[in-house]
């Protein structure tokens, strides 16, 4: 079984890989956690702030790991994001993926980027 901080640090490297600039982790507010907060520059575009959900299941789980992102916890991490863009007067447009680690034991099988996993409506 990988953790859930095991878990945190190997999508924080992934998405290093990917570019990706790490800003904080394990954000906490009244509202709830994020797990991870990346910058993330664009070419000619001022870029995105991307507030990243770590989910992780074993290879035999019945259900994909982004499905344990409901509208609820969607809820609890864009009122978080929220208070996190007040807080820090950051200006990046808002982004939320979701990256999956699938894992056997503990050697982890697959990890997956779901970027703009979900949105504000």
């Amino acid at each position: 079984m990988i953790s859930g901080a095991k878990a945190e640090r190997i999508a924080a490297n992934y998405l290093r890989k990917k570019r990706y600039n790490l800003v904080d982790t394990n954000y906490r507010t009244r509202f709830g956690e994020i797990d991870l907060i990346f910058e993330r520059k664009e070419l000619f575009k001022k870029g995105y702030v991307v507030f990243v959900e770590v989910k992780s299941r074993n290879d035999n789980a019945i259900a994909d790991p982004r499905e344990f992102v409901d509208t609820e916890k969607q809820k609890k991490i864009i009122m978080a994001a929220t208070e996190y863009l007040t807080v820090t007067g950051c200006e990046l447009q808002p982004r939320f993926d979701v990256v999956e680690i699938i894992y056997k034991d503990d050697e982890v099988i697959s990890v997956k980027h779901l970027e703009n996993a979900f949105s504000i409506s």
